[in-house]
């Protein structure tokens, strides 16, 4: 082969390689680039800027200390130059001349501190009360702003506030006996719906959640089930075992005044299953608007009861009989 051109082939690889360069060291400047300095050296980096200003405020407002470190860095540019002039004959004489004008620049400076310590003093006061503050509230929350405790929902703004809200008109009974609710819900006929047997402090949060669903989502609820005695409760139980409750007498809110079972109104008629993709859709609004206001929502238990909503009152207990009525 011709060397002629061996020699452009070679040249033809070698700028293939050249082109492939930037590539090839991508990641290793990607891995050595950082956007912001650790904390620690932010730490560092803070005095020293403060100080930097001072001194250049000091070297322009103090005409003495100008004067004498002016003369500090001449003698010292001057000793430098002797000591590269005379490299030949002494080894290390420019460095000697160096550390000499080092020297006098640090007896200039030394000469100013002592003939005005009390300016120097305050000044060093003021500009380390920035870093001596940060660094003694580094481990204080007083600068981490807290959530904003004021609920940004109106509504149940003034339900706190004392707002009372009235249940709605009583679902006719006819509606409870159709076959589809009697066959989800065999009990229901018997169950109680009187809201004045649940405890005020729930039965407005329901009565919110209701509202909410009424208006903001279209849809209208019932009330199934409310306050449940503990006979009502342990019969259940008995009856249904788990596949029904696994709460016994006293082991329910129900019996407490602060559980509900609900489901929908539609067409005058309750839609209790969750078969009807109307419902789930309703069921699964009707779980987060329950959590807005307060309540603990059965859909996310590993037994699910989408229409049941509790409320855990505090200083209530579950096992002791509540107090009288």
């Amino acid at each position: 082969m011709p060397i002629g051109h061996c020699t452009l082939l070679r040249f033809q690889e070698l700028r293939r390689e050249f082109e492939a360069l930037p590539l090839l060291l991508q990641p290793q400047l990607r891995q050595k680039i950082t956007p912001f300095p650790p904390r620690p050296l932010l730490l560092i980096l803070l005095p020293v800027y403060f100080l930097a200003a001072v001194c250049i405020s000091a070297w322009l407002f103090f005409p003495a200390l100008r004067t004498t470190t002016l003369r500090g860095l001449r003698a010292c540019l001057h000793g430098l130059r002797r000591g590269v002039a005379r490299s030949t004959e002494r080894a290390g004489g420019h460095v000697g001349g160096f550390l000499g004008g080092l020297g006098r620049v640090a007896g200039g400076v030394s000469g100013y501190v002592k003939s005005h310590r009390w300016q120097t003093a305050g000044v060093l006061i003021v500009v380390s009360l920035p870093t001596l503050f940060a660094f003694l509230m580094r481990h204080n929350h007083t600068f981490v702003y807290e959530a904003d405790l004021r609920n940004p929902n109106v509504q149940i703004e003034a339900l706190l506030a004392g707002e009372r809200l009235v249940p709605p008109p009583p679902v006719p009974p006819e509606a409870f006996t159709t076959a589809e609710v009697v066959m989800i819900r065999p009990s229901i006929v018997t169950a109680s719906r009187d809201w004045e047997l649940l405890d005020p402090d729930f039965r407005q949060r329901l009565l919110l959640a209701y509202q909410i669903m009424r208006d903001e989502y279209g849809y209208q609820m019932a009330l199934i089930e409310g306050y449940r005695s503990p006979e009502r409760q342990q019969e259940l139980l008995d009856k249904g075992g788990s596949t029904v409750t696994h709460a016994g007498a006293y082991q329910s809110y129900h019996q407490y005044g602060l559980a509900a079972d609900n489901a929908f109104l539609r067409d005058g008629k309750i839609v209790i299953s969750e078969k009807d993709p109307w419902a789930l859709r309703g069921y699964q609004l009707y779980g987060e608007v329950a959590e807005r206001v307060g309540l603990t929502w059965g859909g996310r238990w590993k037994l699910m009861d989408l229409g049941h909503v509790e409320y855990h009152k505090p200083g209530v207990k579950l096992g002791a009989p509540p107090p009288p009525r």
